[in-house]
């Protein structure tokens, strides 16, 4: 029996078991928004309800406000607004990822897009919350002195585009620039709405393919440039502390550095600085295999995470946890994080 049993166990086949890849969060930003975003979470998920009151608290009457209006049907300040799409997408991003924290899941990178990337830095501790309260009350403040205007998602690439722009003084962007390059061939132009307006009759006759961006202010271009200036004297206030996780600019395309992290103009001007989403998570990418988690609403980072060639080659993977529009937000939350072995 002795032997039977032994022959037994070594013949049976061994089954390698891989190891799980380590995750890096994306967070999203002005875009992502839609009516009832991870409402389903909240009064739910402890740790997600609780960061969302806190910021809420720290806001004081902006934030009760702005809770109001994310809970109600009919919000008094439209969504689109700066004013609530920025720091609810911010709040929404960083209170999903702290309830991952609380699950025993520990990211080793943070990458956001737009205000997202003030969301990872406050993940990685770079700021508090109560400072991210301030600094997300005078990011909107900075922000509501800007003229209208707007962004286009463009299904073309930078260089393709930039006959099709108005030129600047001295060959730096004009009035309507890259606002972000999301992916090859996903680009996104940002400028001030009559230009932006002219720019899109350029587009359609050129036979370019493009469609709005819900926002209602032109972010990421020199339009806002005098905004970025006054948010960071608002920034100058605030104590920023090096990064405990690896935190990746979609400012620079690469990990932030120490002196960078603790400068306020770093953070301030990226308000006016296109966002390089595909060239960060490409660098990320190249530095190993990782799962890719998205903490905010929508999937767009997910959608635009799965068109990497790692990604597609299943080197790594991506796992949205919010559905891409409101409902059954818990049910689609649980099922994610059991994915993730919670």
């Amino acid at each position: 029996m002795s032997s039977a049993g032994t022959s037994a166990r070594s013949t049976a086949p061994s089954v390698a078991v891989a190891p799980p890849r380590p995750v890096a969060l994306l967070l999203p930003g002005q875009g992502s928004q839609h009516p009832g975003m991870a409402r389903g979470l909240y009064g739910h998920e402890p740790v997600f309800t609780a960061v969302m009151d806190e910021f809420f608290m720290l806001m004081e009457h902006e934030g009760k406000e702005l809770r109001e209006d994310w809970l109600s049907e009919e919000p008094r300040v439209a969504l689109d607004d700066a004013s609530r799409a920025q720091p609810l997408v911010f709040a929404i991003g960083y209170a999903v990822g702290r309830t991952l924290l609380d699950r025993g899941i520990v990211p080793c990178a943070v990458l956001g897009h737009s205000v997202g990337e003030l969301a990872a830095a406050a993940l990685a501790g770079v700021f508090g919350l109560a400072d991210a309260a301030r600094i997300m009350s005078a990011r909107s403040s900075a922000m509501a002195t800007t003229a209208p205007g707007g962004m286009l998602a463009v299904a073309a690439g930078p260089e393709e585009l930039a006959p099709l722009l108005p030129a600047g003084p001295d060959g730096r962007p004009g009035a309507v620039a890259v606002g972000a390059v999301n992916a090859p061939a996903q680009t996104v132009l940002s400028g001030l709405e009559a230009d932006l307006s002219a720019v899109e009759q350029v587009l359609r006759e050129a036979g370019v393919m493009w469609r709005r961006v819900p926002a209602l202010q032109a972010f990421h271009c020199p339009a806002v440039a005098g905004a970025a200036d006054a948010f960071e004297v608002a920034l100058r206030e605030t104590p920023l502390q090096r990064p405990s996780i690896r935190l990746w600019s979609t400012r620079t395309g690469l990990p932030v550095r120490g002196p960078e992290a603790t400068d306020p103009a770093f953070w301030a001007q990226q308000l006016a600085a296109p966002v390089l989403f595909w060239p960060a998570l490409d660098h990320l990418l190249r530095h190993g295999d990782f799962t890719l988690v998205e903490t905010g609403p929508s999937q767009g980072l997910s959608m635009l995470a799965r068109r990497h060639p790692q990604v597609r080659a299943r080197r790594s993977d991506v796992v949205p946890l919010l559905p891409p529009r409101a409902g059954a937000e818990l049910e689609f939350f649980g099922a994610a994080v059991s994915r993730l072995g919670a």
